[in-house]
C-alpha cells in the first residue's frame, strides 16, 4: 500500500512519523502545491493532508486511491461529494485538539481582559523604571468573575473552555444548534449583546462562514473582546479590522485567517500595532501532545478502514 504524506510539516519537524510505516510505503512532502499535489497523489492508496486542498482535480488523478485522512477536526479542504461519488472514504481526527485549544483560548481572554499587553510593555519599555509611583493601575481591568462568557458552538473545544471559564466564576452562555441542559442557550444576537467574552468554536460551513460581520460586531459591549480559534472566514475580517480601528469594539484575538500565512494585503496587518489585539500563527491546536495524539488517530484510522471498522469517517 502507498501513503502519500502531502504537508507534514504542518505537523511539526518534531514529530516522529514512523508509525504509518508498518501499513506500506511512506512518501512524506513537507509541503505540496496545488499542482504539485496533483502528481504527488498518482500512486496513492492512502493520502495524509492538513491544507491542500483535496479538490476533484487533484483526487481524480489519484484512481488507487481509498482513503483520505484528515490531520484535523475540519475536512472543508476536501470535496466530500466527490470522494462519496468514487467510493472514497475520507476520516478525521476528532477531539484531539481540545485541551490546547480551550488553554490557549483562556490565555487569550485573560491577557486581553487584565491587559497583559499594557502593563507588560510599561515595564519592558522603561516607563516603569521612570515612574515615581509604584503602581501603574491603567487601563482598568475586570475579575473574570463578573464577567459574561459567550461561546459560539459548543462542542469538545467549547464544552472545555465552558468548563474552565465557569471555574473561573464567569457566567456562561452558549449558542448551539441543538441546545444542552447544563448551559442557559441562547440565539446569536442574544450572546453577541450580553456578553463581555465572546469566544467562536465552530466548524466552518455555508451556514457560519461570514457569521460575525460589521452588524454582528456593532451589537457588541464596547468593552467586550472577542476570540476566533476556528477558522478566518467564520467572520469578516475587514469588517474586525474597522471594529478595533474605530474602537466599535474592547479587543480582539485570533489564531485563524482566511488565508494563511497572513498576506500583504490582508486587513489584520492595519491593527498590527493594537494593544488590544492578538494574533498568533495558527498555533492554537499544536502542543506536541495535541500533535501526538492527531497522528496517533491517523493511524488508528488506517487501521480501522483495513479491519473493516467503522472510526471517524465523515462519509
Amino acid at each position: 500500500m502507498n501513503i502519500v504524506i502531502l504537508d507534514y510539516k504542518t505537523l511539526g519537524d518534531d514529530l516522529d512519523l514512523s508509525g504509518a510505516e508498518k501499513f506500506g510505503k511512506v512518501i512524506k512532502y513537507a509541503t505540496s502545491t496545488q499542482d504539485e499535489a496533483k502528481e504527488r497523489v498518482r500512486e496513492a492508496d492512502v493520502i495524509i493532508v492538513n491544507k491542500v486542498k483535496m479538490t476533484e482535480d487533484v483526487v481524480e488523478n489519484a484512481p488507487n486511491l481509498k482513503l483520505i485522512c484528515e490531520t484535523a477536526t475540519g475536512y472543508d479542504n476536501i470535496d466530500i461529494a466527490y470522494c462519496a461519488r468514487r467510493g472514497i472514504r475520507v476520516a478525521n481526527t476528532p477531539a484531539y485538539s481540545s485541551a490546547c485549544v480551550s488553554q490557549v483560548t483562556v490565555s487569550m481572554a485573560l491577557s486581553l481582559i487584565t491587559h497583559l499587553n499594557e502593563y507588560r510593555n510599561f515595564v519592558h519599555n522603561g516607563s516603569y523604571q521612570k515612574s515615581v509611583s509604584a503602581n501603574m493601575l491603567e487601563p482598568i481591568y475586570h475579575e473574570v468573575e463578573c464577567l459574561t462568557w459567550g461561546i459560539i458552538g459548543f462542542g469538545n473545544i467549547g464544552r472545555k473552555v465552558a468548563a474552565v471559564a465557569s471555574a473561573l466564576g464567569c457566567k456562561i452562555l452558549v449558542n448551539k444548534r441543538h441546545p444542552v441542559s447544563d448551559f442557559e442557550c441562547v440565539d446569536l444576537d442574544t450572546i453577541l449583546e450580553k456578553s463581555d467574552i465572546i469566544s467562536i468554536h465552530c466548524p466552518l460551513s455555508n451556514e457560519t462562514r461570514g457569521m460575525i460581520g460589521k452588524e454582528q460586531l456593532e451589537m457588541m459591549k464596547k468593552s467586550a473582546i472577542i476570540i476566533n480559534v476556528a477558522r478566518g472566514a467564520i467572520w469578516d475580517e475587514e469588517a474586525v479590522a474597522n471594529a478595533i480601528l474605530d474602537g466599535t469594539i474592547g479587543g480582539m484575538a485570533c489564531d485563524v485567517f482566511s488565508k494563511e500565512p497572513l498576506p500583504k494585503e490582508h486587513p489584520f496587518n492595519k491593527i498590527l500595532d493594537k494593544e488590544n489585539v492578538i494574533l498568533t500563527p495558527h498555533m492554537a491546536w499544536g502542543s506536541y501532545e495535541s500533535r501526538t495524539r492527531c497522528f496517533n488517530t491517523v493511524l488508528s484510522n488506517i487501521e480501522a478502514y483495513l479491519d473493516g471498522r467503522e472510526q471517524n469517517f465523515v462519509k
